[in-house]
């Protein structure tokens, strides 16, 4: 599953490969110079303690060290900022890209594969998890790269000044693998939970924000305040649980890592100390000891940028196995290949139509509809709420399939017409009006781009909201916002005016 998933949100870097690639390539000699500087250093205090700091020889051996130190600081800050400079661009060319894949994913949806998600959920899927799959695609391109080669690099470094010193570190790596790994399998499973929980907050935001006149109307603010509280409180417990678990990182890292030091120094110590026996065999002394003391603060300072790592992939992952599941989506209603692009005229005929909005359901919606209406009737189908008029109409442009039964429109069988063409030609009124943002004109050009003012006028004036229209300052160019304004503040004093067509 997880192969599956980094395979599917990989597709959407697309353009953006070369920085992805260019950014590991610097954090290799990045990590390299790091590891490389305190080598020199203990070159460098060798080279005095040998020839003493007030001659010409050691005063040479620290020009030159120094200059190679240098050179190694340089190349290593250079190689940092180039790093998070492409490392940026790929990361957010690659968000970019994700939120542009899930929302044309999303265009594609038939009312079945968007019930399947829900609303609430889907935008936290275009928000939060690209975010979070973002952040952590940064992190995999810089530090997740860095990490593992700088401690590679400090462990071989470490062998090559004294083997049997840095077998000590080697020997923590073991136990701190197996930890991490028992904490992120205590952890993923609240993860899980908590992103469940955020669609439940997301839907509990929309529905008093899009039914705020209701909840005021009937005073409970209090029920709303409460039911978010809730929702907040258990995404809250979880959060709380799961962070509880990932802040033994740290300090279970840092005991490892500073026990290994403690190690090393009171071997260390022993040996120089003791000239006559262990260090006599090792040539140990106090520069070597710097070295180790030097690549065991680069393991501790790896250990603990793994950490962070570990606590942003936790969640990352979750996120990204949900983004995949958007875009590994296939809409159940699609075109048919060369599919019928006229609609001859505006017959309508159910034969023996059922549908229920989910295979598992218990219950049909609609049950074994039969209905023959002729081009140009004029049919009123009456029935009390949720009795599925709605669904009914939304089965003539194939926003729903039928479960069982055929729909035919002009004579042919919804299912083998082309869907531009048969929506183009169906045209739904829906029950509930929806402005979006823009100019009144832009809300009317939605019916044909290319429509002429004077073609938006005449529909205007045919469906009598031309008047309204011109009541605003800006006519037909207000924007839609203040007319909604406008709109319900007239119906709230009484006056009934004709919605905008």
């Amino acid at each position: 599953m997880a192969k599956g998933m980094v395979g599917t949100l990989l597709k959407s870097v697309r353009q953006y490969k070369k920085p992805a690639l260019i950014t590991p390539m610097f954090m290799v000699l990045e990590a390299l110079c790091e590891c490389l500087i305190p080598f020199f250093m203990a070159r460098m205090i060798s080279a005095i303690d040998v020839k003493g700091i007030s001659s010409d020889a050691a005063m040479h051996e620290i020009f030159k060290f120094g200059a190679i130190l240098l050179v190694l600081a340089i190349l290593s800050m250079m190689s940092g900022a180039l790093a998070g400079k492409f490392a940026a661009t790929a990361s957010c060319g690659f968000a970019a890209n994700l939120r542009h894949d899930l929302f044309y994913r999303v265009q594609k949806f038939s009312f079945a594969n968007v019930d399947k998600f829900s609303t609430s959920s889907l935008v936290t899927r275009l928000t939060t998890d690209v975010t979070n799959v973002q952040q952590s695609f940064q992190m995999c391109l810089r530090i997740v790269i860095r990490v593992p080669l700088q401690f590679l690099f400090a462990i071989i470094m470490s062998f090559t000044i004294n083997p049997k010193l840095a077998w000590i570190f080697l020997t923590i790596v073991p136990f701190l693998a197996f930890i991490l790994f028992m904490i992120m399998r205590f952890v993923m499973p609240f993860f899980r939970r908590i992103f469940k929980k955020y669609d439940a907050l997301n839907t509990s935001v929309q529905e008093n924000v899009g039914g705020i006149r209701v909840v005021k109307s009937f005073v409970r603010e209090k029920y709303e305040t409460d039911k978010f509280q809730a929702a907040a409180g258990e995404v809250r417990n979880d959060f709380t649980r799961a962070e509880k678990v990932l802040a033994l990182n740290n300090p279970i890292m840092s005991f490892f890592i500073n026990f290994a030091s403690i190690m090393i120094s009171a071997f260390a110590a022993y040996a120089i100390i003791d000239k006559t026996h262990w260090a006599a065999y090792t040539g140990f002394g106090k520069a070597e000891l710097s070295a180790l003391i030097s690549y065991g603060i680069q393991m501790l300072s790896c250990l603990m940028m793994f950490s962070m790592i570990f606590v942003m992939l936790s969640m990352s992952i979750e996120s990204g196995r949900r983004i995949a599941e958007v875009l590994n989506e296939e809409s159940d209603i699609v075109s048919p290949e060369n599919g019928a692009k006229e609609v001859k005229d505006g017959s309508i005929r159910f034969e023996n139509v059922s549908f229920k909005y989910s295979e598992k359901a218990n219950k049909y919606a609609l049950s074994d509809i039969d209905l023959d209406i002729q081009s140009g009737e004029t049919v009123g189908i009456l029935g009390g709420t949720g009795s599925s008029k709605t669904t009914l109409i939304q089965m003539i442009p194939r926003m729903y399939d039928a479960t069982k039964g055929e729909v035919f429109v002009g004579g042919v069988n919804v299912k083998d017409y082309d869907l531009d063409a048969l929506r183009k030609d169906v045209a739904v009124v829906l029950q509930k009006n929806v402005l979006f943002s823009g100019t009144i004109k832009d809300n009317l050009r939605w019916g044909d781009e290319n429509a002429t003012d004077e073609e938006i006028e005449r529909v205007c004036q045919l469906a009598q909201a031309d008047e309204f229209i011109r009541s605003f300052p800006d006519g037909y160019d207000t924007l839609s916002n203040r007319a909604v304004r406008t709109f319900q503040a007239d119906k709230n004093n009484g006056c009934v005016l004709p919605a905008p067509c």
